[in-house]
């Protein structure tokens, strides 16, 4: 009888039991992959023309951050602007065709250095210029263009109580970049901007040694400029020419022709770019 049992029980079928499936597990760092797949892609960099790189170099000159003789390595100033070499070659060009930068074949670029010769023709030359288009200025102008005048005057004199030289220089040229601008006359425009540019590298090279009289040369600047404003809210166009031309005389007899000293800026450092 226990035989019989025992034989049943053995013929009776053993119960399946099935474990329950369990989801794959993501490694975290497998998980972060798929999370970063999953997010939309960051905006590249916006790429900058020939004409953005140009006007980058000619602001770092006119702030007085690249100095006369500064070398202006290819490779260096494709990888401050994020382009390639061949990007980089006619802007150079373009800037040795107005002076401002020289080629020398086996050397490359270098910021030019003015020679005193340079400096009085460039003088010269602005005297020759500016005292018409202050004239055609006034023929042309708006109200807002006179306000935009007065407000670049007092932002000068604010970087000069602070201190900031460079920045006064470049308002400076400011100035009169934007008396070209409204007088409406492109062609003598075009060739200011080229002469303030150099004149840029003339006062880096050429100004008073010592802080105190490049302090009072820039504050004179200030008060010449404001004089002129004067004379132009007045539509005064043979008074406004006249200071003009003194303005111009000024400057150019505060120069001392003998180079200061100068340390060479890192390029990658003075352009690169923000990633």
């Amino acid at each position: 009888m226990t035989t019989v049992r025992m034989a049943k029980k053995a013929a009776s079928p053993a119960k399946k039991i099935t474990a329950p499936v369990k989801p794959p597990r993501i490694s975290p760092p497998l998980a972060s992959r798929v999370q970063a797949a999953a997010e939309p892609p960051a905006a590249a960099a916006p790429v900058l023309s020939d004409n953005d790189i140009y006007d980058r170099v000619v602001s770092a000159i006119l702030d007085h951050r690249l100095p006369p003789g500064t070398k202006l390595v290819e490779d260096k100033l494709a990888t401050a602007f994020g382009v390639s070499r061949t990007r980089i070659r006619p802007v150079l060009v373009r800037l040795a065709n107005e002076q401002v930068v020289t080629l020398t074949p086996n050397r490359g670029a270098a910021i030019a250095q003015p020679t005193v010769q340079e400096a009085r023709e460039v003088f010269e030359a602005r005297r020759m210029i500016e005292p018409r288009l202050v004239e055609l200025f006034i023929a042309n102008a708006t109200p807002a263009d006179i306000a935009v005048l007065s407000a670049g005057i007092a932002e000068e004199e604010a970087a000069r109580l602070a201190g900031d030289m460079r920045r006064a220089i470049r308002l400076a040229g400011d100035f009169h970049l934007l008396i070209a601008q409204a007088a409406g006359h492109q062609t003598l425009g075009r060739i200011l901007r080229e002469l303030v540019s150099r004149t840029s590298l003339i006062l880096m090279t050429y100004s008073p040694s010592h802080t105190s009289e490049r302090e009072e040369a820039t504050a004179c600047g200030c008060r010449e400029h404001q004089a002129l404003i004067d004379a132009i809210r007045l539509r005064d166009a043979r008074e406004a020419s006249r200071r003009m031309l003194e303005h111009l005389q000024r400057l150019e007899s505060q120069l001392e022709f003998s180079p200061p000293d100068s340390t060479t800026p890192d390029l990658v450092s003075l352009f690169g770019r923000v990633a």
